[in-house]
Formats: C-alpha cells, structure tokens, sequence
C-alpha cells in the first residue's frame, strides 16, 4: 500500500471515542447519517488536518500550521457517513464536532485514486480558507508526522482538490505543488482596473 497514514495522537482518539460512546455528547452533535447509520460506528482513517493561512505570490514556500485531526466514521457497511474533527486546546487534544456533506466521499474517493499510484505518500488534508478549499495534500515525506509545528508543502507533492472546488480548478485531479500554488494565487488577485469582472 502506498499510502503511509501515521497514528493519530492518542488523546485526539480516545477524545472521538468518548464523543460516539457518550449519550449526551453525540445527543447534541450527532449529524443526521450518524443517528440513521445502522452497525458499529468506527472512527478511521485519522488524517491531519493542515491550514494554509495566507496564500502569497512571492514565490515563498506557504507555511502551514497543523490545526486539528480529521477521523472519518464508518458505519457497519465500511463506508464512511460522517467525519469528526479533534482539535489541539490548552488542555491537550479534545474532540470538536461531528459533520457530514461532500467532503466526506470526496476524500474518501481522494484516499483511493491516491493508495492506486505507484508512489508512496503520506497523506493530509490542507485547508486553503482563502478560496474555501480543501485538498488531500500527498506529501512525499513519509516519515513520522511532526505535530507540534507546521509544514511547508514540497514542490514535487500532489495537492487534489476535493469536490466542490472552486471554479477554475478541477476537482480530483492531481496537481504538484508547483503548479497549483500559482492557479490559486490567480484566483485571489483582484482584476485590474477597468476591466469587466
């Protein structure tokens, strides 16, 4: 398999564990497929979740900073119906919420085009907030994850949006690093005056 997903911190596990176990937690967070999905409900893959704050046109590598845990929930048939979030506090890792919509198939869909490619990556998503965004960022670094600080995407990593994109970039398909960076600095830049927006 060439997808190498490391273990997600230990308390941001136990945290979702808690979460789906506990009556009155999933009673007040519990999205609609949570509450109709039939068999056990087990929280994998983990993926990090990394934020892209600021994308920059100055040729500057974009720093990222690790902002949370991503645990997709599979229901009895392994498919995933929902996904919760841990996210790192003062207290140590807690769980955040439960959610469901696109992003949930599309990065399952991601996770699969991806464990098919011939090389070996680890997984994560990236958020880009600016453009409402979210990508399975392929980092060719397969070493342990360090969570305590940000990362800076390598050039030679894949970016694959994730479905819905913005417009003018095409969901699920692969883009290194070097070539996607320049498309969203594009979709940020103002247009210039006097032409028609």
């Amino acid at each position: 398999m060439p997808l190498y997903i490391p273990p997600a911190p230990a308390p941001a596990l136990r945290s979702v564990l808690a979460a789906l176990d506990s009556p009155t937690a999933v009673r007040e967070a519990r999205t609609p497929a949570l509450r109709a999905a039939q068999g056990p409900l087990t929280p994998e893959p983990a993926l990090p979740v990394h934020v892209l704050d600021r994308i920059i046109a100055s040729g500057e590598p974009p720093r990222t900073r690790l902002n949370g845990w991503r645990f997709l929930i599979r229901s009895g048939d392994d498919r995933a119906v929902a996904a919760a979030d841990a996210k790192l506090t003062a207290d140590g890792w807690t769980f955040s919420h439960f959610f469901e919509g696109p992003y949930i198939s599309a990065t399952e869909n991601a996770l699969r085009q991806a464990d098919a490619m011939s090389a070996h990556y680890q997984p994560r998503l990236l958020s880009v907030p600016q453009l409402y965004m979210l990508t399975l960022w392929l980092h060719v670094d397969t070493g342990p994850e360090d969570s305590d600080t940000g990362s800076t995407p390598a050039p030679s990593d894949l970016l694959v949006p994730l479905a819905p994109a913005p417009p003018g970039i095409a969901a699920h398909r692969p883009h290194r690093v070097s070539e996607l960076l320049p498309m969203m600095t594009l979709r940020l830049e103002p247009p210039l005056l006097g032409s028609p927006a």
